[in-house]
């Protein structure tokens, strides 16, 4: 415990209780211990991320979800309907697909990603859920019979200007998938693209929700607003989070 303290963790009494747990012997325990001093991420380092209750695989580079996204999954489960159609885009661990599932009865999930390390820890995160995963950029892998069909849209998508990237969190910068975090010129250009093809994929009433920025909020509701869709904004001072829902009102 006094070594991940002197290595600034901030949390190092719960940590060091994680760690013991995880290890299994104490030449397991000092490597992992010396990893975190490091600062490797937690959670990359015992296997598992705690999200929405679930226990989500998270393999070495791959985003974690973060808790504030937390509030994003409630609103979704909130808004989707038994059995509904969930298409989780820029999944990376799969957290949000897997957790929407366990919370909507009968959902029929679907999760892409572009980063083939993410996919691959998605899939066992995904599949208990029945859901499926597929490699590639944003819409491009689905299936085509989605079209038109999808009710909620997760996409946790990058939203972290590029010239911001050096300010975060060395555990996020040096040990996370920069296409995970790098939303280009203004954090929007993933949104951009996402939001261009919702309505296509979207069914008559079904709902685009995505996390962004507080000082972000703004535009991407005009560019939700300049794809098709109705757009709204909710915040939480709980969660920290902004979250972005736009709606396919047209038929």
């Amino acid at each position: 415990m006094a070594r991940l303290r002197a290595a600034g963790c901030v949390f190092a009494e719960a940590e060091a209780e994680l760690l013991i747990s995880a290890a299994g012997t104490p030449a397991r325990l000092a490597a992992m211990v010396g990893l975190r001093a490091a600062g490797r991420p937690l959670e990359h380092i015992v296997g598992w991320a705690e999200f929405a209750g679930l226990r989500i695989s998270v393999d070495p580079g791959v985003f974690v979800p973060r808790r504030r996204t937390e509030f994003l999954v409630r609103r979704a489960v909130a808004l989707a309907p038994a059995g509904a159609v969930v298409t989780d885009l820029c999944c990376g661990s799969g957290a949000l697909g897997a957790a929407l599932a366990a919370g909507v009865t009968g959902a029929e999930l679907h999760a892409a990603d572009i980063d083939p390390a993410a996919v691959r820890c998605a899939r066992r995160n995904v599949l208990p859920f029945g859901g499926r995963v597929y490699e590639g950029d944003l819409y491009a892998p689905l299936p085509a019979g989605l079209r038109g069909r999808v009710d909620v849209l997760l996409a946790n998508v990058p939203y972290v200007p590029t010239e911001e990237i050096g300010l975060l969190p060395a555990e996020a910068r040096e040990h996370e998938a920069r296409v995970a975090l790098d939303g280009g010129t203004d954090g929007l250009d993933v949104l951009r693209r996402v939001a261009a093809g919702a309505v296509g994929w979207l069914a008559p009433g079904g709902r685009l929700l995505f996390e962004t920025g507080e000082r972000q909020a703004e535009r991407a509701l005009d560019i939700v607003a300049d794809a098709g869709l109705s757009p709204a904004v909710e915040h939480s001072d709980t969660w920290w989070a902004t979250v972005v829902i736009g709606t396919r009102t047209t038929s």
